[in-house]
């Protein structure tokens, strides 16, 4: 399956939400409209775009007027669009390259790690050690991949409005030794330059912080432009990846993200870790 644009899941969410608000359901949609049960479904899953007549008679179906009508349709048109992901997809798996689709639209991200260094701000050979590390049975080609994409993601920081990167990481991914010394010493001075860019704001939480409301494990909350949607919290595991839309899962991954940030260290207080972590390399 394709993976769904940011906008098409946008546009899909609408038309669940709308028909819900005309109190119809999908058989009565399909009396209404003719459009296939199964093919309403797929549509109000994300999982294939609507052809325009089809879109029309849903909205037709539910009563939906301008201004929210022609936002539809542009949400629509819009949703064919896949910038560059498309040359990486297929080699991808399907949870990572929705998770880069989002990722390229968003306006703000907050993103939690507990072992890595965040994928924005890893260094190429980090990254390839990172990758093959934690996946052993990976191909090259795969492997390859994944670093290619991860570097191509890093774009979205310095391009003419960038995203903004709010990072919290606790200090064992500061001080595990991921691909060698030199690959370590190379990363952290990387995270020292990062932290110089306007729209990057780097905490570390260190390890005399004790127990703190980040141990579950690592996640990223991504905020979106009014116009696309609202906010996803992105969990990645080793059983299954998940993306969190309900307005509960937000809220309380909001909230973890507040206890993480005041227990974090400063931005300036971080960054002397990070500089202590490399002399001790240096040291070793």
């Amino acid at each position: 399956m394709q993976t769904p644009t940011v906008r098409l899941r946008r546009l899909a969410a609408e038309l669940r939400r709308l028909r819900k608000d005309a109190d119809l359901t999908r058989e009565e949609v399909v009396e209404r409209t003719g459009v296939n049960v199964t093919t309403l479904y797929r549509i109000e899953t994300a999982r294939v775009r609507p052809q325009a007549r089809t879109l029309t008679a849903l909205m037709d179906a539910y009563g939906v007027r301008d201004p929210k009508r022609s936002e539809l349709t542009t949400l629509l048109k819009e949703s064919a669009h896949r910038g560059w992901l498309h040359t990486f997809a297929s080699d991808l798996p399907e949870r990572y390259a929705s998770y880069i689709e989002f990722e390229s639209e968003a306006r703000e991200v907050l993103n939690y790690e507990c072992l890595f260094i965040p994928g924005l701000l890893q260094t190429e050979r980090y990254a390839r050690a990172a990758v093959s590390g934690s996946d052993p049975e990976s191909t090259r080609a795969r492997i390859e991949g994944r670093v290619d994409a991860r570097l191509k993601r890093q774009e979205a920081l310095t391009k003419d409005q960038p995203l903004k990167l709010w990072a919290i990481v606790d200090e064992a991914a500061i001080r595990r030794v991921v691909g060698g010394r030199e690959v370590m010493l190379e990363q952290l001075e990387h995270l020292l330059a990062a932290i110089e860019l306007p729209n990057v704001h780097l905490q570390v939480i260190p390890f005399d912080t004790g127990a703190h409301a980040g141990m579950h494990g690592s996640f990223v909350i991504m905020n979106f432009a009014e116009a696309i949607g609202p906010d996803i919290v992105y969990i990645e595991s080793q059983a299954e990846d998940l993306f969190l839309e309900e307005e509960a899962d937000i809220a309380r991954y909001n909230l973890v993200s507040t206890h993480l940030r005041a227990g974090a260290l400063s931005p300036s207080a971080s960054a002397s870790l990070i500089a202590t972590a490399a002399k001790d390399l240096h040291r070793t």
